[in-house]
Order: C-alpha cells, then structure tokens, then sequence
C-alpha cells in the first residue's frame, strides 16, 4: 500500500518529503507554492533536486497540488496569469521528481451556453500542454458538485483529456470526499463505478487517489472531508476500504486530505490504515 498525506514545504521540498518519512508514509502531496496565490514562484532548484535524490532513496512517490485559487476555467483577466502558474507548478513539480501536479475541474461559467465551459478548460489545457515537454502530467481531479461545478461524472473527465491536444500529458486524480458527495460513487455503486471507469478507460489513467471520508451525506454536493475512522465520516470504513484495496487500484498511491488536529494525526492515520488494511 502506497499511503501519504498532505504535507507543508515550509522548510522546502527536501523537508516536506523528510516529514512524510517521519509520518510513516511512503508517499506525499504538496503545494508547490503559496496555496493562496497564481504568482510565479522563483524556487530553489537544488532544493527540489535534493527532494527528487531523497524520495528515490526511500521509495517514495510524491503529487503536487495547484494553489485554491487555480481554476481551468478562469475568468478572461485571469487568463494569462493561471497559464503561467500551471506552468510553473509542472515545472516545481517535475524537478522534485512528482507523479503528477492535481488540478481541479472546471466550473460552469455560461448560463446561457452548456458548452462554454468546456471549451475554455480545453482552450487553456491546450495552451499550458502545448509549451510542457517535462514529464510530470497535470492530473485532473473530480468535483463534489458545490455551486454548479462541473467534474461530477466519468464520462466529463475522460472525454475533456480525449477532446485534448495532448492527452498523453493528462491524467487522472480521484477524490473519495468529492466522489460520495457527488453521487459519482457511494458504497453501494462500487461495482457499478469499477465498470464504468473500464469501460471508459478511466483506470489507465489514473495515478493518485485523494483519500478521505465526508462529514455529508452521499449527493449533498458539500466538501467537507472527515478522517478515514471516527464518528464524523459519513463513508463507512468498509466501503472506502472496498474501493482503494480493489485490485483494480492497486498501486495507485493514496493521500490523506484529512483533518489532522481533530483527535489523530497524520502519522496516526497512515500506521492505523496500514494495520488494518495491508493484508486484508
């Protein structure tokens, strides 16, 4: 089991991924830069080299994250500066050695026009891919559904990376939280996800799972997300146990997005997970 959780870059990108060793992990998402801010981060390449040298050293996988404010669909002004930020996310994130960099799914931005948003999350997927030749893939992650976001079903997610110019630069982040809340996927429609994402190629191109559970029930389209055990998750452990130990993900990291000062830490949540579902 590949299992991490967010950590902070506070004391750089070698220091995020010496904590997630401290945490008992063996993987780790991270923001590049400021979560709070598009601006470009002038970074210290020696730094994300070092991480890169210590992660291969100790067998650890590590994700990147776009700051809160990063959307694929942004408003005209916003164009430009959220190009730019992408692209300097993938560049941080390909010198530190990461899977992926995770970015949200578009929302609707047309009352009028269905398609509008649509074309406008290809329109600056295509010019952010088109000047990327690293090898790190900006991973798209699906919605929970809050104020009309888009992003909610497979067939949305796989046919904007299909619809792409590049499609080989994209994959795939799934959020357990923003699945149930959705309606994407619930405990009782695993069977039926596991065959819709095969039928759709989905599977192939997914490479990391955002672990959490949902203090709001199934379809509430709210994301709040809750620890993975405890009585403030709405997702029982059984259920998301069935889903990320399905042969079907195997091998396929998972990170904590969880609350790590309600009652169990980090560290605490990764070590009970792997005592309880490393052998089944």
């Amino acid at each position: 089991m590949i299992i991490g959780s967010h950590v902070s870059i506070r004391n750089g990108y070698l220091g995020a991924a010496k904590r997630a060793v401290a945490n008992s992990a063996s993987a780790f998402q991270y923001f590049p830069k400021n979560p709070r801010s598009l601006s470009v981060k002038e970074f210290d390449r020696g730094d994300a080299e070092s991480c890169k040298e210590f992660c291969l050293e100790h067998g650890l996988q590590s994700v990147a994250h776009t700051p809160y404010s990063t959307s694929i669909t942004p408003a005209k002004e916003k164009e430009e500066l959220t190009i730019a930020s992408l692209l300097n996310d993938l560049e941080i994130a390909d010198a530190c050695g990461s899977i992926g960099v995770v970015v949200h799914f578009g929302s609707q931005i047309s009352k009028t026009d269905p398609l509008a948003s649509y074309n406008l999350m290809l329109q600056i997927l295509n010019s952010v891919l088109s000047q990327w030749e690293g090898g790190c893939l900006l991973l798209i992650e699906n919605n929970a559904g809050i104020k009309g976001a888009l992003g909610t079903t497979l067939e949305e997610l796989v046919q904007i990376r299909n619809l792409c110019e590049y499609p080989e630069k994209i994959g795939f982040c799934l959020d357990t939280c923003h699945a149930f809340a959705s309606g994407l996927w619930t405990g009782d429609t695993t069977e039926l996800f596991f065959e819709k994402g095969k039928e759709l190629d989905y599977f192939n191109h997914l490479k990391v799972i955002h672990l959490n559970n949902s203090k709001y029930p199934a379809g509430s389209r709210k994301d709040r997300h809750a620890n993975i055990f405890g009585q403030n998750g709405l997702i029982s452990e059984m259920d998301l146990k069935g889903l990320v130990t399905s042969p079907i993900l195997k091998g396929i990291p998972l990170i904590l997005e969880t609350p790590d000062d309600e009652g169990i830490s980090h560290q605490e949540e990764i070590e009970m997970i792997k005592k309880k579902w490393e052998k089944g």
